[in-house]
Order: structure tokens, then sequence, then C-alpha cells
């Protein structure tokens, strides 16, 4: 769904509840409403003086930065950043369990050797990450695939990445269930990855390369 000025609160694609006991209903329901929703207010009350941007996405406001005003640069750094980051990781999980398929699965077969080389490698990743932010599948310009972290509400596609899947490293994700296990909270989100939707992110990525190359 393409976003732009005002920004709304999308609602989950799964209800509170249905990645318990992995992420317990209270935690999706204070990240989503409290955390996602102030990200969402901050936003659209930096934008609101200017009716020029009102129509740029959250992608595009990223990308170009640099056209802003100084004045609501860095807020809208943060809080487009804080917006796109959440709904990604949101759309990225599902109670139904599911493993990659496909071209993904054959790039990940490609880069990584194996599915399980792949996911201690992210485990260890995660658990290196120093304070709030997030970790990410990503592929580059030429459809190989990486894993890269962001600090705060950094994102990858701002490095010319296509991001295919993230883990939101923030305590507020984790801590109500958790504590301060972090290890625990990334061992019980991978059982919730959605592989379909990361892959037909993949998919996304690779026809847009493939376009851009045809150009």
């Amino acid at each position: 769904m393409i976003q732009h000025y005002p920004f709304e609160l999308l609602p989950l694609p799964y209800l509170y509840d249905a990645l318990e006991p992995n992420i317990d209903m209270e935690t999706m329901y204070f990240h989503h409403t409290k955390h996602l929703r102030t990200y969402i207010e901050k936003l659209n009350q930096a934008l609101a003086p200017y009716p020029e941007f009102h129509n740029w996405t959250l992608e595009r406001l990223l990308l170009h930065l640099d056209e802003l005003p100084e004045e609501i640069r860095e807020e809208v750094r943060r809080n487009a950043g804080g917006v796109f980051n959440h709904q990604f990781y949101f759309d990225g999980m599902s109670p139904v369990p599911r493993k990659p398929e496909g071209q993904l699965k054959e790039a990940m077969l490609l880069d990584f050797g194996t599915y399980e080389a792949f996911q201690k490698t992210f485990f260890e990743m995660a658990m290196s990450v120093f304070g709030s932010g997030y970790l990410w599948l990503v592929c580059d310009n030429r459809g190989k695939l990486a894993i890269v972290p962001t600090v705060n509400q950094n994102t990858p596609i701002s490095r010319d990445l296509y991001p295919l899947m993230n883990l939101d490293l923030w305590e507020h994700a984790y801590y109500l269930k958790h504590k301060n296990l972090r290890a625990d909270y990334v061992w019980d989100w991978f059982p919730l990855v959605n592989w379909e939707e990361v892959g037909r992110r993949y998919q996304q990525a690779l026809l847009t390369i493939a376009l851009q190359n045809s150009v």
C-alpha cells in the first residue's frame, strides 16, 4: 500500500495475540498502538506546515532527505524511518510457520550455504548489535544477499540496498516477555518469519533491478 501524508496507523495483518507464545499480546499491542503510532504522529507534525511534501511516500522522504528544509530533516529522518522499519517488521511476521522457497531459497543456499548457516550468522550478528537498532536481510543491485545492521531508525534503502526482512532489536520489542534475554527473543522470532512475504520482496527487488539494468 502506497502511503503519503497524513500517514495512518495501518492494522496488523494478524491479531495481537496471534504470535503467542513467541511474542506476547501485550508487547504486540503496545509496540503497534503506542510506539509506531508515536512515530506516525511526529512525522505528520513535522510535515504538516510543508504541503509541497504531502504527496511524498515514506521511501521518497528517506531517499531524498537532502531536499527537505534543514529544520525538519532530522525529525523526518528519525520518524519516517521509525514508521518504515516498524511496518516492515510487523508485515514480515506470520503465525503460520514457513520456510524459504523458490529463488529466495536458492539465493540463501548460494550466499550462506544452508538455512542453518544463515540462521547462525543472523543470530550471532543480532547478539552483537550494541544498543538500539535493527538487523536486516537485504540484497544488493546484483541480487546478492547480505545481513546488515542499522542503528536507531536508520534504513538500508539509504545505502542502495533492497530490504527483505528485519528484526527489531529495540528493547521495547521484547522486554515485557523476555526481559534482558535478547537471545531468547531472537530464537523465538525465527519461527515467526513470513518467508512467503520475504520471497515476494526478493522477487520485487529482482524485478526492479532488471528494469533498471534494461534502461
